[in-house]
């Protein structure tokens, strides 16, 4: 039996220019860096606090 991870996709909506720097690491940290990037996470309370801290510049995409 696979025992299937949850997973979360993320696109960056807003750009970092002009933010604080812990925000731009943020985005970084979730493998963002370019307005319209699209990247797949696992569904974990610490990805969901990086969401959280920039939710303003990304969204989450539904599959």
């Amino acid at each position: 039996m696979a025992t299937e991870t949850k997973t979360l996709k993320v696109q960056q909506t807003g750009s970092p220019i002009r933010r604080h720097h812990d925000q731009r690491e943020t985005l970084i940290g979730l493998g963002l860096n370019r307005i319209g990037r699209v990247s797949e996470l696992p569904d974990t309370p610490s990805v969901r606090g990086m969401i959280n801290k920039v939710h303003h510049l990304v969204r989450v995409v539904e599959d």
